[in-house]
């Protein structure tokens, strides 16, 4: 094992929170999120800490602070960080796709796509007086030393989560692998190297015996534990797997309550396609009985078991 560690940065430095929405899921597409920001040496020190004071009565564990069906301190944190330039859920959205709709859609049968992407009657929920808030705690940030520069959402849909289990990859190695695509297109606008810490994935440890976007890449690694694991790669920087990141990480915490949204999104789609009634898409009494209730008008519509429900799979 090599004992590498990036240096302290003198000046501005550029750190990376990530994490997962959706993994154990039974319907509805697995959505991470990963937030960029450049610290100062100032910064830093806020970064390295969970939020203090009212920050954190708007930033912490996004079980703590959303719920299914109340998303809205979700979406105004995307909202903001993306500079209010949004008009509906809609464009933020595709604002925040790693992917783009083109590539979303690409693989969907032409009767299937309306049932995941289909936004008619959506609007925003954050009311004025949320969106002031996270306003202020921005600024708060940025006096602080710390400014986020990038919010990027990348989203597997059930298809594509069962495609990958058919060739071998469970739903840990596709989070992963979708956390690896968003630090490498991160970094590609970047001056310089940063420090990524991502939520845990799984029950993982050796994670570089899964990597895929990274795969091939020279890295030397640092530790490998159960609470944290991490690399360090030439002309990128240090990528860390913690556990429990998302309470002690800010910029995780921004990850996670973004792709909450996201996920709730994304999610209200499927239901809303076949009707009105909302569901978690968990492994929950409600979601069985309404994947039952759609039996019959999946069956009619000609919806693939594939396009609708996760296989299961094993862990890693």
């Amino acid at each position: 094992m090599v004992s590498a560690v990036v240096a302290p940065p003198s000046g501005p430095a550029w750190r990376v929170g990530a994490d997962e929405n959706g993994l154990g899921a039974r319907l509805g597409p697995l959505v991470v999120t990963a937030v960029l920001a450049e610290a100062d040496p100032a910064g830093l020190a806020v970064l390295g800490r969970a939020p203090r004071g009212k920050v954190r009565d708007d930033l912490g564990d996004s079980k703590r602070l959303t719920s299914h069906g109340d998303v809205a301190l979700g979406e105004a944190w995307a909202r903001v960080l993306t500079g209010e330039r949004c008009q509906n859920p809609r464009q933020l959205f595709e604002h925040l796709s790693l992917e783009g709709m083109g590539s979303l859609q690409k693989d969907c049968p032409s009767h299937i796509a309306q049932q995941c992407w289909g936004f008619d009657g959506e609007a925003f929920e954050s009311d004025d007086a949320q969106l002031a808030r996270i306003r202020g705690h921005v600024e708060t940030f940025r006096r602080k030393g710390v400014e986020v520069r990038r919010v990027l959402v990348a989203t597997a849909c059930t298809q594509r989560l069962n495609r990958a289990r058919q060739n071998g990859h469970n739903r840990f190695v596709s989070d992963l692998h979708a956390m690896e695509s968003l630090l490498l297109e991160l970094r590609a606008g970047l001056d310089g190297d940063f420090v990524a810490v991502c939520g845990k994935v799984g029950g993982m440890t050796d994670y570089d015996r899964f990597f895929g976007p990274l795969s091939g890449r020279l890295h030397s690694t640092l530790v490998q534990s159960r609470a944290r694991s991490a690399y360090y790669f030439p002309a990128m920087g240090e990528v860390q797997f913690v556990q429990d990141a998302d309470a002690k990480n800010p910029l995780v915490m921004l990850a996670s309550l973004v792709g909450k949204y996201v996920r709730e999104l994304l999610m209200a789609r499927i239901t809303r396609f076949h009707g009105e009634e909302k569901v978690s898409g968990y492994h929950d009494p409600r979601t069985s009985a309404w994947v039952d209730a759609t039996r019959g008008r999946r069956r009619s519509l000609r919806i693939l078991d594939d396009c609708f429900e996760r296989a299961r799979d094993t862990e890693t």
